[in-house]
């Protein structure tokens, strides 16, 4: 379908000051202090072989932050993982405890615990030359079972969608997706067991997201998840797309999608029908650079990666309207974010991008939990 009109509407109305995230098991609560009023901030200007492996070795370029000596040591309790690459995705895995993360340049997935050293899952060879690489991931529905991973990269010849399987190479699923100098981000997100969401960025080419006959700016429906050399063209749900943010689910079944136009960054929801209601859910024409979202409950947490910040925006759970500006979380507290996941406790997990046209500081990239209120553990 084509895409929605665009909308102005700016965040002048008061930040809300707590905000409830549900998860599974229970609901964070955020302290005040973390959140705040959105504030402008400056305009800023094929298939790899790989072979997964078995989490065993640490890895070697992030010491165990149990050593304070260590230059990869933070001494912040929330940092779960250092001394990353610049991020790409970041997933949490079926135990809720731990995540899976990648780093956008070197291709390598990384399973990180808090605690723990990062260890190598698998590592895909990606062509990163411009803002390409391995851009985001999705654990297989099933992923308890078979350990399946399903990659976004940029090869030398395009954007595409990978199988990862442990011991086997990586297998073509979704090919074709153009890449350019610029917009080559991607995201990844399974709707339903059978349906993988793909979104592909608009590689620099703005009349492209508007063709029909390009997999560029689309948010695009996957059902043919077998490997296949001449994968099957995948259904198109949403066109008119700008610079690829995330991607991401709620327990009606609906679909979010943050992505950067011209204009401003916006917030979508598709609804199960296939329908938007015609207009974004919010936009931001401040342009913060909206990236990976995440939704539980009444909530929506979106990485604003040129803000520093996460935004949290409650919803309506019928409509999936939003009534409030969203409130700011963690606001230049790690630098750069490009994406968030829930954890088992219902809290916060972001990755940073700071290695990617940010101020790094010696234990950058980092996976970190957003910080809960002091005294309690801000459960329900």
């Amino acid at each position: 379908m084509g895409g929605p009109s665009l909308r102005g509407r700016r965040a002048t109305t008061a930040a809300v000051c707590s905000i409830a995230v549900f998860a599974a098991v229970g609901c964070a609560r955020f302290d005040d202090t973390a959140s705040s009023p959105f504030t402008p901030e400056p305009t800023f200007g094929s298939g790899a072989e790989v072979q997964p492996k078995e989490p065993s070795a640490p890895s070697p370029t992030a010491p165990s932050p149990s050593v304070p000596d260590d230059p990869c040591f933070d001494r912040d309790p929330n940092v779960v993982a250092t001394c990353l690459d610049s991020t790409g995705g970041l997933v949490m895995l079926p135990d809720g405890g731990s995540a899976m993360v990648t780093e956008r340049r070197t291709g390598r997935i990384l399973l990180v615990t808090p605690g723990e050293p990062p260890t190598e899952f698998a590592s895909v060879p990606v062509d990163s030359g411009t803002d390409g690489g391995l851009l985001d991931i999705a654990l297989s529905p099933t992923f308890s079972e078979d350990r399946l991973v399903y990659a976004y990269i940029t090869t030398a010849v395009d954007n595409r969608v990978v199988r990862i399987a442990p011991g086997d190479v990586p297998k073509d699923v979704l090919t074709g997706i153009p890449r350019g100098d610029v917009g080559n981000a991607g995201a990844l997100e399974f709707s339903r067991p059978g349906e993988l969401m793909v979104l592909t960025g608009d590689a620099g080419n703005p009349a492209a997201a508007a063709d029909p006959g390009s997999l560029a700016g689309k948010l695009l429906g996957v059902t043919s998840l077998a490997a296949t050399p001449t994968p099957p063209r995948p259904a198109i749900v949403l066109s008119g797309l700008g610079r690829a943010g995330g991607v991401c689910t709620d327990a009606e079944g609906a679909v979010w999608v943050a992505d950067r136009t011209v204009l401003e960054d916006r917030l979508q929801r598709v609804r199960t029908d296939g329908t938007t209601g015609g207009a974004p859910v919010w936009t931001w024409p401040d342009k913060p650079g909206v990236a990976g979202c995440t939704v539980a409950g009444g909530a929506v947490a979106i990485a604003l990666t040129d803000a520093q910040a996460v935004a949290v925006l409650t919803t309506d759970r019928e409509t999936g309207s939003v009534s409030s500006a969203p409130a700011l979380l963690a606001q230049k507290l790690y630098g750069r974010l490009g994406d968030v996941t829930i954890s088992g406790e219902g809290q916060i997990w972001a990755s940073t991008v700071n290695k990617s046209g940010g101020a790094p500081v010696s234990t950058d990239d980092r996976v970190v939990k957003l910080p809960l209120p002091s005294g309690g553990g801000g459960f329900d």
